[in-house]
């Protein structure tokens, strides 16, 4: 087993020799770094069955890949080896106006920097000890109340108390018998997921996706192969808001690919359908809504905190509307956001700001200006609230599509309160 890696790392560098790929290309074409697949390759890093499975697919290598990994169980990592990065600290700095920002960085820099200004995490100490019973329960229940205060507030209210408690799991984990490690480690993987989601909120796509990285490594440490597609669906997402549709389409593709339960296929088959609405493709979003409400419908309940949006009572006819509005089809969109949005809980504060405004912008594009003022101005205050890079775009939007009916009483009743949201979600 210990020559594995070094098996497995030779044999694909070969045969994406054979295949004309450089070490970038075919990085890119699995959506993995460039530096994760070197480790790969060289050796240095385990690769999961999920990983063989898709370089088994893009280099036609006819399962060869899957025969060199084996039948990987959850208890498969020791305690000593499953955190990553061993030389890597996490590092939250922190000022005195209440701001502040993580990295992770080298061990050796946090060191020669001191740690006057900063909190790292990983510097070493006492160890602490795991019960045999019970100790994630309490991280189960923060981990729900982190989701609910995400939904009311911004990300960066979240973000330190999230990464925290992160590295808190990650530490207990490296202390518990294996069976209990799995355990924490996919609470913890969950973890790492919501903050990547927060960081995308908060605008850092590359944070984003560190993050979502990060929690993929630790899933599978924890024997949870689920986030390996589900990260795949995040990385659709973050290239639907840069307005990829090609990038959409076929990461989405892939992880509906990878997926191995319904609820994933189903996630990843909505972002699909964005991705042919933005290309224009109308018949192709309707038969991709299609295949994402039969896994939808299908899904069965999952063990530990669901993964995805929560709030929506019908994902895939939220997400209709949305498409609808991206294929031109305003009036459509509008009917279907206006049962959907009104639908949403009186809560859901981040869900309502995100499709409310996305409400109110179809309207405006179907010439009905003064109803989507009034929409907007009701929205605009749980926009200011949770703060958002991803409803940014569409509030963007909006106030371009306004300016052209600027003479229209209710727009220049609405142009001061929108023109402060726009300030400070750019702060």
């Amino acid at each position: 087993m210990t020559q594995r890696p070094t098996l497995f790392g030779a044999e694909l560098r070969r045969l994406r020799i054979e295949a004309g790929l450089s070490l970038s290309r075919l990085a890119g074409n699995l959506h993995y770094s460039k530096g994760y697949l070197s480790k790969i390759e060289t050796g240095s890093k385990r690769p999961s069955a999920d990983f063989a499975r898709r370089c088994d697919a893009e280099l036609s290598a006819g399962g060869k890949l899957s025969e060199l990994v084996g039948d990987q169980s959850p208890e498969t990592p020791p305690p000593s080896e499953i955190t990553t990065n061993g030389d890597e600290v996490w590092v939250l700095r922190l000022d005195s106006s209440g701001s502040s920002s993580f990295q992770p960085v080298d061990r050796r820099s946090v060191l020669t920097a001191g740690a006057a200004s900063v909190v790292a995490f990983g510097m070493g100490g006492a160890r602490p000890a795991v019960a045999e019973t019970g100790s994630v329960e309490p991280f189960q229940v923060m981990f729900e109340q982190l989701r609910k205060l995400g939904q009311t507030t911004s990300p960066s209210v979240v973000l330190p108390g999230l990464i925290a408690q992160t590295h808190s799991l990650r530490a207990l984990a490296n202390n518990a018998k294996p069976r209990q490690a799995a355990e924490v480690l996919a609470l913890t993987a969950r973890y790492a997921e919501f903050a990547g989601w927060m960081t995308q909120e908060a605008g850092d796509d590359r944070a984003a996706m560190w993050w979502t990285d990060r929690s993929v490594e630790l899933a599978e440490a924890g024997g949870d192969r689920r986030l390996g597609a589900y990260a795949l669906v995040r990385r659709a997402l973050v290239n639907l808001y840069r307005h990829d549709a090609r990038q959409t389409i076929d990461v989405a593709r892939l992880a509906r690919q990878n997926a191995l339960t319904d609820h994933i296929r189903g996630w990843a088959a909505l972002h699909e359908a964005q991705g042919h609405a933005l290309a224009g493709d109308y018949d192709a979003c309707m038969r991709t809504l299609d295949i994402a409400r039969e896994h939808l419908n299908a899904a069965r309940p999952e063990s530990g905190p669901s993964l995805g949006p929560t709030n929506l009572s019908d994902p895939a006819a939220m997400v209709a509307g949305w498409c609808l509005h991206d294929l031109g089809r305003t009036r459509e969109a509008s009917e279907v956001l206006d049962r959907e949005v009104d639908a949403l809980p009186e809560q859901a504060l981040r869900s309502r700001a995100r499709y409310g405004i996305r409400r109110a912008l179809s309207h405006a594009t179907a010439g009905e200006i003064e109803h989507a003022c009034a929409l907007a101005a009701d929205t605009l205050p749980i926009v200011d609230a949770v703060t958002s890079a991803t409803v940014l775009t569409d509030l963007r939007k909006l106030s371009q599509l306004l300016a052209r009916h600027h003479r229209v009483p209710a727009v220049q009743a609405l142009q001061p309160a929108l023109v402060a949201s726009l300030h400070d979600q750019n702060a």
